[in-house]
């Protein structure tokens, strides 16, 4: 059994200074102590996958992270490990808890089929893991043995903790309540004919500072995007659904001077709705979260989603986003665009289908592209 101190302090010595999680009663000592440690950043996630999206977002700004959570929900972050991490060599520490262990202590009997194939399934994403160490002299070699994975793959490595594995520490810090804002959304006013999205994105890249950092959900939004002007300050992602506003929370929180622009889709979005609840607590200033809906999933076939019949912008004010817009037309989305980096800001945005058969994919690789957008962000300065 090690104390929670001794693991935080080994890894910050790595430079790990960036934790993100979702609770397990296993890991209870080391998210305690995350939280109240003044110089380490925290955050709680609604779910696994999110967890590593932020991870990954800090990562890509420079900022070594660490995700923790249970085994169950490994399943959960399949995704972004295996079309986010590996597609775009993020390499993020992944602590995930053994419940189920077999021939273990006596659990849940949710946990029991995780609990047998949870090192197998690592295995099947290709991820290499050791045990989370059970003492203090073990820590040290564990950590290097996964740090210098990381660095020579730019992959993930778990590490897998069993029962016990850290001493009890109680939370000191009492979350702060965040009230929602006072400000009152408008009515929607959306025209008949809505914008394309050619226009949408050529409305924000007329806003875009020179220092702005762009994060592009995966499907044509990210390839429009390119196809109307790449620049290194953009990253077009692919697989990994519905994770781009995580990965712009971490960026967010990472670089607090720089603008962060998510753009999104309904359909990504909805998919991991719970991720604005967090965004909405931690508040980023500096994020500006831009929601495009036309209510299908265009580069999959054209299926609808249901977001024709859901009040996406209110959804945003619920979830604690201190700035909510309709955005009817490109101006007013320009105009919107224009005003963020002050507050969290969510616009909310209709567009038309409809989309050029010849729609370019970047010439880039992927792994290409994120080692361009790190080396910008470099560049640029970090906030």
């Amino acid at each position: 059994m090690i104390q929670a101190a001794d693991f935080v302090r080994q890894a910050g010595g790595l430079g790990f200074s960036f934790f993100a999680g979702v609770p397990c009663s296993y890991l209870k000592p080391l998210i305690n102590y995350t939280i109240d440690a003044p110089d380490l950043d925290y955050v709680g996630a609604t779910n696994e996958g999110d967890a590593v999206a932020t991870a990954s977002g800090a990562e890509l700004a420079g900022r070594r992270a660490v995700v923790m959570f249970q085994n169950s929900g490994l399943g959960n972050a399949v995704s972004p490990l295996t079309s986010l991490n590996a597609i775009f060599r993020i390499p993020v520490l992944v602590v995930v808890t053994w419940r189920g262990r077999p021939g273990g202590e006596p659990d849940e009997p949710q946990h029991e089929l995780m609990g047998q194939i949870t090192a197998e399934l690592c295995e099947a994403m290709r991820l290499p893991w050791a045990f989370f160490p059970q003492s203090e002299g073990e820590t040290g070699a564990v950590l290097a043995r996964a740090l210098e994975h990381m660095g020579r793959t730019g992959l993930p490595f778990v590490l897998i903790m069993r029962a016990g594995a850290v001493a009890p520490h109680a939370l000191r810090t009492r979350q702060a309540r965040r009230p929602l804002s006072s400000e009152v959304l408008g009515p929607p006013s959306w025209p008949g004919e809505p914008q394309t999205r050619t226009a949408a994105l050529r409305a924000v890249q007329s806003q875009m500072r020179s220092t702005d950092a762009v994060i592009a959900t995966t499907g044509y939004t990210g390839r429009a995007l390119y196809a109307l002007d790449d620049r290194p300050g953009q990253l077009y992602m692919v697989g990994s659904m519905g994770c781009a506003a995580s990965l712009g929370l971490g960026l967010a929180l990472a670089e607090p001077r720089r603008r962060v622009i998510v753009l999104d889709g309904d359909g990504a979005a909805l998919m991991r709705l719970g991720a604005q609840a967090t965004l909405g607590y931690e508040r980023p200033a500096n994020l500006i979260h831009v929601l495009l809906d036309n209510e299908m999933h265009e580069s999959t076939g054209g299926q609808a989603t249901v977001s024709h019949s859901a009040d996406l912008a209110a959804v945003a004010h619920a979830c604690g986003y201190p700035r909510v817009r309709r955005a009817a037309s490109a101006e007013e989305l320009a105009r919107a665009v224009a005003e963020g980096g002050e507050q969290l800001t969510f616009v909310h945005v209709k567009t038309r289908p409809g989309e050029a058969g010849n729609l370019p994919r970047p010439r880039l690789k992927p792994r290409e592209i994120a080692d361009r957008f790190r080396a910008w962000l470099r560049e640029t300065g970090k906030g």
